[in-house]
């Protein structure tokens, strides 16, 4: 199967849903059944396409792709040669489909967050067309209203700010920036009954593997805990939140 996201096909397939919600992966092909069928039974594919990133250095590389054929139109998937932080992922996806595709909204969730509540995707894309610019979250069964692990914005702050997720981190903090944007342009909007559930270890609905290991390491968190308190203490979300109006000075 060959890769569906060269730039000729962005920009010339006409089937875009109004959200695209990226979905970066390693390590866990047999995720994507799991969330496909979580998609299906609560109707999001008539709204919202799922791309799934994943990293041709996996070792499980091959396994996905039998999964991705599986379910044919209703999903895209992407790889990239290896390993790159999460972060990285969501920002290159985002930006090219915010660039050359008709996604009006671009979305983030893990490859362990399971779609509960029917319409969610729905729901999502109502809440961003009445606010114009902006961005939503849902509740995730475990963090609430107080940190988005999952959420969608309007594409138009993608192709602003040229990324997704605006503080220089990796992995972590990447959801508090998110919201700490939202609030700077006074667009974050929580979605208490629209539950897509985040099986994670830490609440207790998930084993810990490698990849959780990995990006709740100390490492991992001595390099993005400084980097994202110096964007939020250096004014990032102020700077952001005026680039996307228009006011400030993209650089």
């Amino acid at each position: 199967m060959g890769e569906r996201s060269d730039r000729a096909s962005l920009m010339t397939d006409p089937s875009a849903r109004p959200l695209l919600v990226i979905i970066p992966t390693r390590s866990r092909p047999e995720a994507v059944d799991r969330v496909m069928n979580a998609w299906q039974d609560t109707g999001a594919f008539q709204v919202a396409e799922p791309l799934w990133v994943y990293d041709r250095d996996d070792p499980r590389a091959a396994e996905y792709l039998p999964k991705f054929d599986r379910w044919g139109g209703l999903l895209r998937c992407r790889s990239i040669p290896q390993w790159k932080p999460m972060v990285h992922k969501l920002d290159v996806a985002a930006l090219d489909y915010a660039r050359y595709f008709d996604h009006r909204h671009i979305g983030f969730a893990g490859d362990d967050h399971l779609p509960r509540s029917h319409g969610w995707a729905h729901d999502m894309v109502a809440a961003l067309d009445f606010m114009g610019t902006g961005i939503v979250y849902p509740n995730d069964g475990y963090q609430g209203e107080k940190l988005a692990t999952s959420w969608a914005m309007t594409a138009d702050i993608v192709r602003a700010l040229e990324r997704m997720v605006p503080a220089p981190v990796e992995h972590l903090y990447c959801d508090n920036a998110v919201m700490d944007l939202g609030r700077a342009l006074g667009a974050l909007r929580y979605l208490p009954d629209v539950l897509v559930e985040h099986m994670h270890p830490v609440a207790g609905k998930a084993a810990d593997d490698e990849q959780y290991d990995r990006v709740n390491s100390r490492g991992q968190y001595a390099k993005d805990r400084p980097a994202y308190k110096r964007w939020r203490a250096d004014g990032g979300p102020e700077r952001c939140a005026e680039i996307i109006k228009g006011v400030g000075v993209n650089g």
